[in-house]
This record gives structure tokens, sequence and C-alpha cells, in this order.
């Protein structure tokens, strides 16, 4: 299962995997616009990978097969004044 690994122009640590190169015709448009000008990383094969660095790889290769695409997102940062905040009982409004 090969797959065409896009990055985002408008979004840090976003990537697009889709399943043949240059075609997007299964990616929503307001996806697109969001996303902004894919810029072309790599071709991977799914099929010989265990595992990938952010993403699960089932969770991409079932995206792939339903939808055509799989987008990954960073995780959200963590608020490190809130967690601080929190192990010393300080409540925040």
């Amino acid at each position: 299962m090969l797959s065409a690994v896009y990055k985002s122009s408008k979004k840090a640590d976003t990537y697009l995997f889709v399943e043949k190169r240059d075609d997007f015709t299964k990616v929503p448009e307001p996806l697109m616009v969001t996303f902004g000008r894919p810029i072309f990383v790599m071709l991977i094969n799914l099929a010989t990978k265990e595992k990938l660095g952010v993403a699960d790889i089932n969770s991409v290769k079932t995206s792939l097969e339903e939808k055509g695409f799989y987008l990954q997102i960073p995780p959200p940062e963590q608020n490190l004044l809130d967690e601080h905040k929190k192990q010393n009982g300080v409540v925040s409004d």
C-alpha cells in the first residue's frame, strides 16, 4: 500500500497522506484551503512499515482505504503553567 505524504504550507507539523502522488480529488476542498499548498515529502510503502513516527499506522491505512486520505495533525501543546498550578492546588478562573 503506497501513500504519498505532503506537509502543509500553512500549518506546522501537519501532514496529509493520499493514495496517489499529486491526487487530491478525495480530499475535501475546505481541508485543502486550510492545509494550504501541499509540499511533497515522500512516498511510503505502508505495507512494509510496522509503525510511523506520530500517527497510528492502522488508522492511516483505514482512513486511506475508507476516505482516500489521512490528515496528521500535531498533538495539542501542553500548558505548563496550568499543569504547575494544578499540581500545586491553585484554582484558575
